[in-house]
């Protein structure tokens, strides 16, 4: 066997255990993950700045280090987190519906845990706790392979996370580390069909895409995010501006950052050197179509085709102007990636139009589409974000994690 089966034969014996663990033993490995992210805090942060070093020589930019980056503060964020699945209604067992059959058979449709979950994700080492977390609250064990510009991270808060498993008397395997970062174990991660019950990419559009088109696993995409913000004439346009600016700044290489605003015409000339006096406060960098570069002037960059399509991570931002909400929903429609869109308007009726046309994950009117999160959204944390229909969409939380069952009870029925 190789390493990567034996971890799946390992994860598949633990996640057995784990799926009839009851909620309070569950609980108790929660809490004592929480309290060990911060009682070994000093050496998740030491070998975080050994990875850091590393990226900055070898010259990763600076937005793609910020989601490497973990400090106090963050790690007191992740370890909230972990307390806040905990809080939450634990979902094995409860029973989604029931009904009685005229023959007197009684079913329950229960929900039960997917069983073992890989996770292929990059540089973002809060992964590794968020995931752990959800999936065993949802009593799924996982496997976990990060990219190679935080394995110094994952390594020692795996070491961290199951320590903390063993204390509450739960297997150490609930939750396992590929220490191989090599594209062999993520071909060999799509192919483990005996192990695996489902696989999750997290990152950039090209591993999402990659996994999507290669795994014999059943696959769950997400993360994909070229997310729009729609200024209507009837914007208020300076609150426009402030939820543009946190859309784009507040940390572009998230998957729901603004990667694109659109602006009505009659708006555009008010709307956009308001706008640009915020974004230059990050030196935002902006691709423009010509009616914008028209009011902007020559500080902006003539907009390619590929622009329209580009989730730039980092502070770039393309610029259309556009006729209308039809125009908008149209450019929506053909360039966005399903994650999270915004419309900025005090048009009720507008509104609520494009609330409909717009086919997201997550649709906004008048507040910034950095809110889709799972912690934002009260799931405590999240797997991922997902931009596909089947069989989650959005912030993936507890019951996303989970499949079903059903229960039947009879008194002796035959089949005719």
């Amino acid at each position: 066997m190789t390493i990567l089966e034996t971890q799946g034969l390992a994860a598949k014996n633990a996640a057995r255990r784990l799926a009839v663990a009851g909620e309070e033993q569950k609980n108790a490995a929660l809490a004592a993950i929480a309290e060990a992210l911060i009682a070994r805090k000093d050496e998740w942060l030491a070998a975080n700045a050994a990875d850091l070093a590393a990226a900055r020589a070898n010259g990763m930019k600076e937005s793609l280090l910020d989601r490497l980056a973990l400090d106090e503060a963050r790690i007191a964020g992740i370890a909230e987190g972990v307390r806040q699945v905990r809080a939450l209604p634990d979902p094995i067992g409860q029973v989604v519906k029931t009904t009685l059959r005229p023959n007197g058979l009684k079913l329950e449709q229960r929900r039960t845990p997917l069983g073992v979950i890989g996770i292929i994700y990059e540089a973002r080492p809060n992964v590794t706790v968020d995931a752990a977390a959800l999936c065993l609250k949802a009593g799924n064990a996982c496997i976990l392979r990060g990219g190679k510009e935080a394995f110094r991270s994952n390594k020692a808060v795996m070491s961290i996370l199951r320590d903390a498993l063993e204390q509450a008397g739960l297997p150490r395997d609930c939750v396992a580390l590929v220490e191989d970062t090599s594209r062999e174990t993520a071909n060999e991660m799509m192919d483990l069909t005996q192990y695996l019950d489902v696989l999750i990419p997290r990152g950039g559009a090209g591993l999402i895409r990659t996994v999507a088109a290669k795994a014999h696993v059943p696959v769950i995409r997400t993360g994909e995010g070229v997310c729009h913000i729609y200024v209507h004439a009837d914007a208020d346009l300076d609150m426009a501006a402030r939820i543009l600016y946190n859309a784009k700044c507040s940390r572009p290489s998230v998957c729901n950052a603004a990667e694109c605003v659109l602006v009505d015409r009659a708006v555009a000339e008010d709307f956009l050197p308001m706008a640009w006096e915020y974004l230059k406060k990050k030196s935002v960098t902006l691709h423009g179509d010509p009616e914008s570069r028209d009011i902007l002037g020559p500080g902006v960059l003539p907009a390619t085709e590929e622009d329209w399509d580009t989730e730039y991570g980092d502070f770039q931002l393309a610029v259309k102007v556009v006729s209308g909400p039809e125009e908008a929903t149209d450019f929506i429609a053909q360039h966005g990636t399903g994650h999270s869109e915004a419309i900025i308007t005090e048009n009720y009726t507008v509104a609520q139009w494009f609330l409909d046309q717009v086919d997201a994950a997550a649709v906004y009117v008048n507040a910034s589409t950095r809110f889709t999160d799972g912690f934002e959204f009260g799931l405590g944390a999240e797997i991922g974000i997902s931009t596909q229909k089947l069989h989650a969409r959005g912030p993936m939380g507890l019951e996303e994690l989970t499949s079903t069952k059903y229960v039947v009870y009879g008194s002796g029925q035959v089949r005719e």
